[in-house]
C-alpha cells in the first residue's frame, strides 16, 4: 500500500491552478494530467466504470463486497487550485515531529509562518507539517482531499474484512472558478449521497453554504472638456462611486461574519466615460440575499432617474443557493459523518460555511452533498499548510462514514 504522503507529495507537484478566463474545458491542462494520473492509479487499484470525460471529470466505482441492502455514497474532491496564488512548481517543505516555533519556509527570502499570526499551528506539535516552500501555494486544496480519498481506496481494496455497499469517487475540474458543477453527471455517478472532502480544519463538518448572485454594472457617462462641462458632463467614475457608497458599509466582507451576509466590490474600473464594476452578493438567508439584490437594483434605479434612463445596466445572476434546504430533509447523512468522526476521536465542528462548494450546486441537482474536513489551513495563500496527520484523519473519517453505514443497513433476504 503507498503511503498517503507519497500520493499527496506527487500531487501537489502537478499545476493545475484553474483559469477564470479560459475558453477551454477544463479551463488549463495540467487537471487534465492530474485527471489521467488518477484514472491509472483508479485502474492499479481495481476499481471498475473508471472514466475520464473530455471536461476533466474522473468518476470510478468501488463494488460492494457486503450483503446488505446499502446506499451509494460518493465522495468528490476537486483537481484545481486557487488562481489567487501560483501553483507552478510546488516545492513541498517537511517539518516533521513539529516543534511549535515558527516554520521557515524560504530563510533568503524571510518567507516564515509565524506562530504569532497563526497560533493554530500550536495544536499541531508532534505531528508532521507540510507547507510549500513560499513561493507557490502548496495545493492540499483540494489534493489533500484528492489524497485522502485515494489513500481511503487503497485501504478498502486492501482489506476485503471492510464491509462496504458500492462505493463511487469523483474528481471535478474547475471549481475554484465555479465551474466544477457544471458538467458533473448526476445521474452517471449513481450515489444516493456524497460528501465532498474539500473543508479546512480537523472536524470539520459543513451542510450550509451562501446563497450567491454576482453582479456586473456597466456605467455609461458623457465626457465633454471640463472647460465647458458645466451641466452637461456625467463623470461615469463618479456615478460608480456614487453607486458604491449607497450600499450599506456595515454589510463589507470585513465586518461581517459567522451567517451575516455581505456586499463584495471585486472589481472597479473607469474613465468619465466608461466605468465598469463587479460585485458578488452573499447571504445564508434566502429572503435576505434577495433583500439584498433588490436594493442592489433600487440604487440602479434611482441613479437612472438622476442621470437618465439605462445610463446604469445591472447583469444580475444567481451562482448557487444555500444547500441547507436541500440537506436538511435528509439530515441522517450529516448525523452519519458525525457519528464517524466522534467514533474516530474527532470532535465535529458543525458551522455554515463563508463561501460555496461544489456540494452547493450538486445539492441542487439532486445528489445532497455534505463537506467534510481535509485538515489545511490559509487556502490560497502561500501561508498555506496541513498536517500529514491531519490528511489521515480524513481518510480514516472516509472509512468510517462506509462502516457506519453499512452496520446500520438491512440484510439481504
Amino acid at each position: 500500500m503507498e503511503s498517503l504522503l507519497d500520493r499527496f507529495l506527487r500531487y501537489v507537484k502537478i499545476d493545475t491552478q484553474s483559469a477564470e478566463n479560459s475558453n477551454t474545458y477544463p479551463s488549463t491542462p495540467g487537471q487534465i494530467q492530474l485527471a489521467k494520473l488518477l484514472t491509472g492509479e483508479l485502474q492499479e487499484l481495481g476499481l471498475t466504470n473508471i472514466t475520464l470525460s473530455d471536461s476533466g471529470y474522473v468518476m470510478a466505482e468501488l463494488p460492494a463486497n457486503s450483503n446488505n441492502i446499502l446506499p451509494v455514497i460518493g465522495f468528490i474532491a476537486h483537481l484545481d487550485t486557487s488562481p489567487d496564488v501560483s501553483g507552478r512548481d510546488v516545492k513541498p517543505v517537511l517539518f516533521p515531529d513539529y516543534d511549535g516555533r515558527d516554520l521557515v519556509l524560504n530563510p533568503a527570502e524571510n518567507t516564515v509562518i509565524k506562530v504569532e499570526d497563526y497560533p493554530e499551528l500550536k495544536e499541531y506539535i508532534g505531528n508532521t507539517i507540510i507547507t510549500s516552500d513560499g513561493n507557490t501555494l502548496l495545493g492540499a486544496d483540494d489534493k489533500a482531499g484528492i489524497a485522502a480519498i485515494m489513500n481511503a481506496l487503497d485501504i478498502l481494496t486492501g482489506n476485503p474484512e471492510i464491509k462496504h455497499g458500492k462505493i463511487v469517487v469523483a474528481f471535478t475540474p474547475d471549481e475554484e472558478i465555479g465551474q466544477g458543477a457544471d458538467s458533473f453527471d448526476v445521474a452517471g455517478f449513481g450515489a444516493d449521497f456524497a460528501y465532498t472532502v474539500d473543508g479546512g480544519p480537523v472536524g470539520e463538518l459543513e451542510y450550509e453554504t451562501f446563497n450567491a448572485a454576482i453582479a456586473h454594472i456597466d456605467i455609461q457617462g458623457i465626457n465633454v472638456h471640463p472647460g465647458t462641462a458645466y451641466m452637461r458632463m456625467q463623470n461615469a467614475t463618479l456615478a460608480a462611486m456614487e453607486l458604491n457608497s449607497m450600499l450599506p458599509a456595515n454589510q463589507r466582507p470585513e465586518y461581517t461574519r459567522d451567517r451575516e451576509g455581505f456586499y463584495h466590490l471585486m472589481q472597479m474600473s473607469g474613465t468619465v466615460e466608461k466605468a465598469n464594476m463587479t460585485y458578488i452578493i452573499r447571504d445564508h438567508d434566502r429572503a435576505e440575499f434577495q433583500q439584498k439584490k433588490d436594493y442592489l437594483q433600487s440604487c440602479v434605479d434611482f441613479l437612472n432617474r438622476r442621470y437618465g434612463k439605462e445610463r446604469i445596466i445591472l447583469q444580475l445572476q444567481d451562482q448557487y443557493y444555500n444547500m441547507k434546504e436541500k440537506i436538511e430533509p435528509v439530515y441522517h447523512i450529516v448525523t452519519l459523518a458525525e457519528q464517524a468522526m466522534l467514533e474516530n476521536n474527532i470532535t465535529p465542528i458543525i458551522k455554515p460555511i463563508r463561501g460555496g462548494t461544489d456540494g452547493a450546486r450538486l445539492s441542487f441537482m439532486g445528489l445532497p452533498c455534505p463537506n467534510i474536513f481535509t485538515g489545511g489551513h490559509n487556502f490560497h495563500s502561500r501561508f498555506e499548510f496541513i498536517s500529514l496527520e491531519s490528511m489521515e484523519k480524513a481518510s480514516q473519517v472516509i472509512i468510517r462514514i462506509i462502516q457506519v453505514a453499512e452496520s446500520q443497513s438491512f440484510t439481504k433476504p
